[in-house]
């Protein structure tokens, strides 16, 4: 007969891929233990695997929590009556907006999506890729005589974007949510208008 599920299992499981993400982050996931996690958890160790086999199943639940929330907030963004600069702006302030909080979980995927399966891998920057396609679509109908004959051009403009948004909790991470909108909006507008709009 199955284990039945605890009604705080949702909850318990969401502190799990918090805690772990901090410890990853800060230790570096190949240094990181999944007892240091029960520990952090305030669980057994034995207990830490009724919900998950290994580190790397914990990892993978970490990276795709966070970027299919990421993915669904951001693309879902309703821009109805906006035109393609407004869209961009609201899409970089949703953007920055949705790393608050999430500095270990945001950090942590240059080193651990690499380390997972390629099934897992493949589903994982699928998110990303989706994000990356719709900002892309936004950048590319503001200046679509830049961009139409010229893609390398619109994926350096977009990736160099998220560039200034992904490494923001580096120098700032203790930015609140008036300071990431003051932010989002100074990069919005390096990217319409270059340094001269500022």
């Amino acid at each position: 007969m199955s284990r039945p599920i605890a009604k705080d299992h949702d909850a318990k499981r969401i502190h799990i891929l918090h805690v772990a993400a901090r410890l990853f982050a800060d230790q570096g996931y190949a240094r990181a233990s999944m007892s240091q996690v029960a520990k952090e958890c305030g669980i057994s160790k034995a207990n830490i695997y009724h919900y998950y086999s290994s580190k790397d199943a914990l990892l993978f639940d970490i990276l795709d929590t966070y970027l299919s929330a990421l993915r669904t907030r951001i693309t879902s963004l309703d821009l109805d009556g906006l035109n393609p600069p407004e869209q961009l702006g609201r899409v970089i302030v949703e953007t920055l907006q949705s790393y608050e909080g999430m500095d270990h979980e945001h950090k942590i995927q240059t080193e651990g999506i690499p380390l997972l399966p390629e099934d897992q891998q493949t589903i994982l920057k699928s998110y990303q890729r989706e994000m990356v396609v719709h900002m892309s679509d936004i950048v590319g109908r503001i200046a679509p005589e830049v961009f139409a004959d010229d893609p390398r051009k619109l994926r350096a403009t977009v990736m160099s974007i998220f560039g200034m948004l992904n490494w923001f909790y580096m120098w700032n991470s203790n930015a609140g949510h008036e300071a990431r909108d003051e932010y989002a909006k100074l990069v919005t507008k390096l990217t319409l208008t270059g340094v001269h709009g500022l």
